[in-house]
C-alpha cells in the first residue's frame, strides 16, 4: 500500500526540482529524504525519478503519483478544517426536543440566535409531546430537551439538569366570575367551582396542579377535559368553569376572561433544558440556553 506522506514528499522533490531543496524545505536531510523515496518505489514496483545532472525528474509513474498526492494533500486540508471547525462548534448537529408551550416562547428566539451565530450548524428540532422529551437525551438521540420537572432535580446518568426558569400558575375566570374583580385569589376560594382541566395524561405539569388543589384542601371538580390552553380559555369564557393556566401557555388571553395571580399556595412548574453530557460544551447550545434564559427574564 502506497504510503501518502512519501507520496507528498514525491511531489515536494518533483516541485523544488531536487533532493536536496527538497530536503531543506521539508526540514529533513537529504539522505532521509532519500530513504523514503526509495521505501516508496518498493511499495510501487516502478521507478519514480530519474537523475537529470545535479537534479531530478519524474517518470510518467512519479509524476502521476505526484498528481494523487496533490489531490490527497488538497481533500487532507479540507478535512482538518472541517475538523477544526467541528471542534470548535463552528458545524455539526444541535438535536433540539421541545414541549409546545416551550416550542411557542422560549425555543423559536432561541433557535433564530443559534441559526443567526452558527450557520454551519444543522438544527433538529422536533416536539415531544405528550411522551417525555427527556428520553431522547437519554438515549442519545438529542442533545438537548426542554423538559418540566417537579421542585426538585431528577437525578439522571448521562444528562445534566440546567434550570432556564420557573412558570408560574395563574388562574384564569370568566369575565362575569364574582371573584373577577379581586387582584389575587387564594387557590381555596375555587374549592368549589367547576374546573376546565389543562393537563390530559399524566405527568409532571398534572401533578403540580392536583398538589397545590391538595395542599388548599380540594379536589377539583373537571367540567372539561381540555388539553389545549386556548381552548381550555374559550370553555372558561364560555362559563363552564376556571382554570390554572402557567404563564407561558396563556399566549394572547381571550377577550372573555381575567388572569389573576394565586396563591397559598402558588403553583409553580419548573422548566430545564436536559444536556447531554456530550454535548455540554458546544458553543451553539449553550448560547441556545444563554437566550432561553434571558428571554423568560426580560430586563426591567
Amino acid at each position: 500500500m502506497l504510503d501518502v506522506r512519501r507520496m507528498q514528499v514525491l511531489r515536494a522533490v518533483i516541485t523544488s526540482g531536487s533532493i536536496t531543496s527538497a530536503a531543506r524545505n521539508l526540514g529533513y536531510t537529504p539522505s532521509a529524504i532519500s530513504q523514503q523515496l526509495s521505501t516508496l518505489e518498493r511499495e510501487a514496483g516502478v521507478e519514480l525519478l530519474e537523475r537529470i545532472g545535479r537534479g531530478v525528474r519524474p517518470t510518467p509513474a512519479g509524476l502521476l503519483l505526484s498528481e494523487h498526492a496533490e489531490v490527497m494533500s488538497a481533500q487532507l486540508s479540507k478535512a482538518e478544517s472541517a475538523l477544526t471547525e467541528l471542534k470548535e462548534g463552528r458545524t455539526g448537529r444541535l438535536a433540539i426536543r421541545y414541549f409546545a408551550t416551550a416550542g411557542a416562547a422560549l425555543v423559536p428566539p432561541a433557535v433564530a440566535a443559534v441559526r443567526r451565530e452558527f450557520p454551519g450548524i444543522r438544527l433538529d428540532l422536533k416536539l415531544i409531546e405528550p411522551a417525555p422529551p427527556l428520553r431522547e437525551v437519554e438515549s442519545g438521540e438529542a442533545d438537548v430537551a426542554i423538559v418540566v420537572l417537579p421542585n426538585r432535580d431528577l437525578p439522571v446518568n448521562g444528562v445534566e439538569l440546567v434550570h432556564l426558569l420557573d412558570d408560574p400558575y395563574r388562574v384564569v375566570l370568566p369575565r362575569t366570575h364574582r371573584l373577577a374583580r379581586k387582584r389575587m385569589l387564594d387557590l381555596a376560594d375555587l374549592a368549589e367551582e367547576s374546573w376546565i382541566s389543562t393537563e390530559g395524561p399524566p405527568g409532571p405539569c398534572r401533578d403540580i396542579m392536583l398538589n397545590a388543589c391538595g395542599a388548599a384542601g380540594f379536589a377539583p371538580n373537571f367540567a372539561v377535559e381540555s388539553e389545549d390552553y386556548q381552548t381550555a380559555q374559550g370553555f372558561v369564557a364560555a362559563g363552564m368553569g376556571v382554570s390554572l393556566i402557567p404563564e407561558l401557555g396563556l399566549g394572547t388571553p381571550h377577550p372573555g376572561v381575567v388572569i389573576r395571580k394565586v396563591r397559598r399556595p402558588e403553583p409553580v412548574r419548573s422548566i430545564h433544558a436536559a444536556v447531554a453530557a456530550h454535548a455540554r460544551t458546544q458553543p451553539a447550545l449553550l448560547r441556545l440556553l444563554e437566550v432561553m434564559r434571558d428571554s423568560s427574564n426580560p430586563p426591567g
